[in-house]
C-alpha cells in the first residue's frame, strides 16, 4: 500500500486571504514504512512573506524569488503524488491552500477522503493531549531536534515516524517480517514410571466395624 507523508509550509493561515504555498515536502511510505524516496520544492509564493510566517519557517520573498511558481511544479507534484493516500497532520489546513492552488490553475482539487488526518488520530488515541507534531515527538521518542524552525520535508520525514507509532509501531499487525528466519519448537516427553493401581475396596474387618457402627446408631432415617 502506497501513502505519502505530507507537509507545507505558507505565507499565513488562510488562502481565501491570498496566502500562498512556499514548500512542499514529501515522503513516500509503503506499508506504512517510508522507502526513502521523497519529494520536495520551495515555491515562488509570488507576493511578500509577512514576519510571522517568515519566523515560522524562516523563508524569505528573496529566498523564493529564485525558485519555480507552482504552476511549474504542479504536474510533476500531482505525478509524485499518484493515486497514494495522503497523511497529514492537520489535514484541512493543508488540503485548503492545495486545492486552492490547483483550482486557480484550472485544476482538479484533491478529495479530502483522499487524506489521513494524524491530528484526529492522535486525539482519538490520546483525548485532552496535546496533538501537534512536536508534542507527539517527545510522547514517542522521536528525535526533532533538527527542528529549530518549521520545513516542510523535515516535518514530513518526522510526520512519517509519528504515523507510524500511532498505526501501532513496525510490527502494528503482528505479522513476521519477510526473510525473517523460522523459528524450531522442539518437543519434550517426559518420562513417567508405570505404577500398579492400588486396592480401594474395604477389607472383611472394615465390613464388620461398619455394620456393627450401623447397628448402634438410633433411629437412622433409612429404616424409617
Amino acid at each position: 500500500m502506497r501513502e505519502i507523508a505530507l507537509d507545507t509550509e505558507t505565507t499565513g493561515f488562510n488562502p481565501a486571504d491570498g496566502h500562498r504555498i512556499v514548500e512542499i515536502g514529501c515522503v513516500e511510505l509503503h506499508n506504512h514504512v517510508p522507502t526513502g524516496t521523497v519529494w520536495r520544492s520551495y515555491v515562488n509564493p509570488e507576493r511578500d512573506m509577512p514576519d510571522g510566517a517568515f519566523q515560522v519557517h524562516g523563508l524569505s520573498e528573496a529566498f523564493l524569488a529564485d525558485h519555480p511558481v507552482f504552476a511549474e511544479i504542479a504536474g510533476d507534484f500531482q505525478e509524485f503524488l499518484g493515486d497514494a493516500k495522503l497523511v497529514i497532520h492537520n489535514a484541512a489546513f493543508d488540503m485548503g491552500f492545495i486545492n486552492s492552488e490547483l483550482e486557480t490553475l484550472g485544476l482538479a482539487p484533491i478529495p479530502m477522503d483522499r487524506t489521513v488526518d494524524t491530528v484526529q488520530m492522535a486525539r482519538a488515541r490520546f483525548p485532552g493531549a496535546q496533538a501537534s507534531l512536536d508534542a507527539l515527538c517527545r510522547r514517542f521518542g522521536i528525535d526533532n531536534s533538527a527542528r529549530t524552525k518549521h520545513g516542510a520535508l523535515l516535518d514530513a520525514e518526522l510526520l512519517a515516524e509519528v504515523y507510524l507509532e500511532l498505526i501501532g509501531g513496525r510490527q502494528h499487525d503482528f505479522g513476521l517480517v519477510s526473510g525473517a528466519a523460522s523459528v524450531q519448537r522442539e518437543s519434550v516427553t517426559a518420562e513417567r514410571p508405570v505404577r500398579t493401581a492400588r486396592p480401594h475396596a474395604a477389607s472383611e474387618a472394615e465390613r464388620t466395624a461398619h455394620a456393627a457402627f450401623i447397628e448402634g446408631l438410633t433411629d437412622p432415617i433409612w429404616k424409617v
